[in-house]
């Protein structure tokens, strides 16, 4: 139990450092000017929390857990990571662009491939603290 609770600690704490510096170097970069008018003056918290703590246990769930079994391993959790990245973001974002008038193909691309990347990378290092504390 140790384990799983130092993988999604580990991996929470990672996600969220890096979202921070995306979202507060790219806000008026990229979603600004080109969603600008679509976005809130300032994030709704409860909504973000519930966010974060339901994404980072499917990354656990999906990613981190079957690299960690025996037939797992480093491949598996990239592959998975990235790949379950990839396809949370091009669900909203894709969403967005299909049922919204104004949706910005830059701002979907963007977000698919920051998905992958920022998951990928939370992953790992979920991944490797929760692989240390196993024996794996």
């Amino acid at each position: 139990m140790l384990r799983y609770a130092a993988g999604y600690l580990t991996t929470a704490v990672v996600f969220l450092a890096l979202d921070a510096v995306w979202l507060t170097q790219m806000a008026e970069r990229l979603y600004r000017p080109h969603i600008g008018a679509l976005m809130a003056d300032k994030p709704n918290l409860p909504a973000a929390v519930a966010f974060y703590l339901i994404y980072i246990a499917a990354v656990l769930g999906l990613a981190i857990l079957p690299a960690l079994r025996p037939d797992g391993g480093w491949q598996r959790l990239l592959t998975s990571a990235a790949l379950f990245g990839f396809a949370a973001y091009a669900t909203y974002d894709l969403t967005n662009q299909a049922t919204l008038k104004t949706w910005s193909t830059v701002v979907t691309v963007a977000d698919m491939a920051w998905g992958a990347f920022v998951t990928t990378a939370a992953a790992s290092a979920g991944y490797f603290v929760a692989s240390r504390l196993g024996g794996r």
